[in-house]
């Protein structure tokens, strides 16, 4: 049965970022240690051998710790350790160490003893490399300690006991050493890994907080004592005359920011967050009134920031109006319906009254009534036609013959107001395409089109024409009518509920032509072009773009590889 696989604490920290590690400053530390041993080692048997006469200086001696003395400084110039568990880095730095060593306290004829240069290699195997290298190398110094004394008892029998129990305990003590200096170096690898992950978690919560700074819809700004703004999110440069320009500017630098910088520095005066509203703007434009909030961050010991928080006031008066409008929108709904039984008893009474007369004045006078009813009754089907289209949940969306709805809806629609002569449908029916979309909705879709085309169309043939499924791969749908050009304002709110152009539409055709488009994933939209089938003539076009079917999807990306 095998045992734990020892890993050596420099390969533990090969996680650790590529930044100088605790372990790479012990590498630093041990390799300038070997050299000045080395150096030392030289200068002393050097000095003893050129003293002492009676003893004569032997060179290879001297020469061999010159040659050790090239071999550190080479180690530490060049060499680098990799931490891999049977990397032959470590046993040769250290091998080297042990022959050298153990040279001098064996062949030195000064008799002094160098046992103690044996802790080097033993702290440097324990240390930097794995538990095997490391007793390893705690268990030849220990053998070559016992082997010294054995030599020695071979001379001097008589100093057995002392020689062999000197040899032990050193042993012994290197042992300790090795597993305490062992445990000490996977405890600092374990530390530095703890600080790398508590820093790269402070680093991506960093991040994540910038991100989420820098979309939010109010400003940030962070402001110094000294009116310097050392962070800001694009909306607070937006709201400043900023844009894109990086933190680091100063308050003091423009005079519209002047409301700004004296409600910070209030701040930090009184020690208190505050709240006003004050107007704010960049160089050159008109000021903005802004909601601003401060909240103080104090540093222990040192100078405190400025958070300041920036609302623009007028995108929250555009919030509350569109909650109002939508409150408006759930009331008129209600209203709708509660109005639309009492018209009906209007309508029916009138149909009845009209019946009855027979003067010319008074039938005119039932044919108002009438006529208003029938407005009012479109008004309401609009309203509650809103409210059903925001009711319902995502339809189904079905596969629609474009060009067959689109033929009987205009068919329908010329039949029941009389406007045979003025539309003119261009339907392919050779190749016939199907878009998802379900039929009735398509039907309301166009309906609502081709009514608001026949309020702003001439009264002459040909005046509003109908396109489908236009050129090439695109399922399109062209209602076109040749009135006059829209104006910019009048374009800008096409689609808005509630707005039209005449006093006598709901303005609500075209806002639940929309919704009934997105909810099926498709696009409509205005431009101004030329008729489908009159390419001479300029007009209004509204169109349609619809998703095609799954099967046509795949037809057409099987003729796109072909043709590829």
């Amino acid at each position: 049965m095998t045992g734990p696989v020892s890993v050596a604490p420099w390969e533990q920290a090969a996680a650790l970022p590529p930044v100088e590690s605790g372990l790479d400053r012990l590498w630093r530390g041990f390799a300038n240690a070997r050299v000045v041993v080395a150096a030392l080692v030289l200068m002393v048997l050097g000095g003893l051998y050129s003293t002492l006469s009676a003893v004569p200086g032997p060179g290879w001696l001297l020469g061999g710790c010159a040659a050790y003395l090239v071999a550190t400084l080479a180690v530490r110039a060049m060499a680098r350790p990799i931490g891999r568990r049977f990397d032959v880095f470590w046993p040769a730095t250290i091998g080297m160490d042990l022959v050298a060593y153990s040279a001098l306290h064996y062949l030195q004829p000064v008799g002094i003893g160098f046992s103690p240069l044996f802790a080097l290699p033993v702290l440097m195997a324990s240390v930097l490399g794995s538990a095997t290298l490391a007793f390893g190398t705690t268990a030849a110094v220990a053998l070559l300690l016992l082997a010294d004394a054995w030599l020695h008892v071979l001379s001097y029998p008589y100093d057995l006991p002392q020689r062999f129990l000197q040899a032990g305990l050193t042993g012994m003590g290197y042992f300790a050493v090795a597993a305490l200096a062992r445990q000490l170096a996977v405890r600092l690898v374990r530390e530095e890994q703890r600080v790398h992950a508590s820093q790269e978690a402070a680093r991506l919560q960093a991040q994540v907080n910038e991100l989420v700074i820098a979309t939010l819809a109010d400003g940030i700004l962070v402001v110094d004592q000294g009116d310097q703004v050392r962070a800001a999110n694009p909306t607070a440069c937006a709201l400043l005359g900023r844009l894109g320009m990086l933190p680091g500017f100063s308050l003091a630098g423009e005079p519209n920011w002047r409301p700004l910088l004296e409600l910070t520095r209030r701040s930090f005066e009184s020690h208190a967050d505050q709240l006003a509203e004050v107007p704010l703007g960049g160089a050159g434009e008109a000021p903005r009134r802004v909601l601003v909030r401060t909240r103080l961050a104090a540093a222990r010991g040192g100078l405190g920031l400025c958070v300041v928080f920036l609302e623009d006031l007028r995108e929250m008066e555009a919030r509350v109006r569109t909650e109002k409008l939508a409150a408006m929108g759930r009331m008129s709904a209600a209203v709708a319906h509660e109005i639309r039984n009492p018209l009906a008893a209007i309508t029916q009474a009138n149909a009845l009254l009209d019946e009855e007369l027979s003067d010319a004045g008074q039938r005119q006078l039932t044919a108002l009534v009438r006529h208003n009813a029938q407005r009012l009754a479109r008004i309401v089907e609009d309203v509650l036609n809103v409210s059903r289209v925001q009711q319902q949940g995502l339809p189904q969306s079905l596969p629609v013959a474009l060009a067959s709805a689109v033929a009987d809806t205009c068919g329908d629609w010329s039949r029941q107001t009389d406007n045979m002569q003025r539309l003119r449908i261009a339907v392919p029916h050779a190749a016939p395409v199907q878009v998802l979309f379900d039929t009735e909705h398509l039907r309301r879709v166009l309906v609502n089109l081709l009514d608001n085309a026949a309020r702003h169309a001439a009264a002459g043939p040909d005046s509003i024409q109908v396109a489908a499924a236009g050129p090439g791969a695109e399922a399109l749908l062209r209602v076109w009518s040749d009135g006059p050009p829209l104006e910019p304002t009048v374009r800008s709110h096409l689609f808005e509920p509630f707005f039209s152009s005449e006093s006598r539409s709901s303005g609500l055709g075209l806002y639940i032509c929309r919704e009934l488009c997105e909810r099926h994933g498709a696009q409509i939209g205005y431009r101004r072009a030329p008729a489908p089938l009159q390419p001479a003539r300029e007009g209004n076009e509204f169109f349609v773009q619809f998703r095609f079917t799954p099967a046509r999807l795949a037809r057409g990306s099987a003729a796109d590889r072909i043709q590829a």
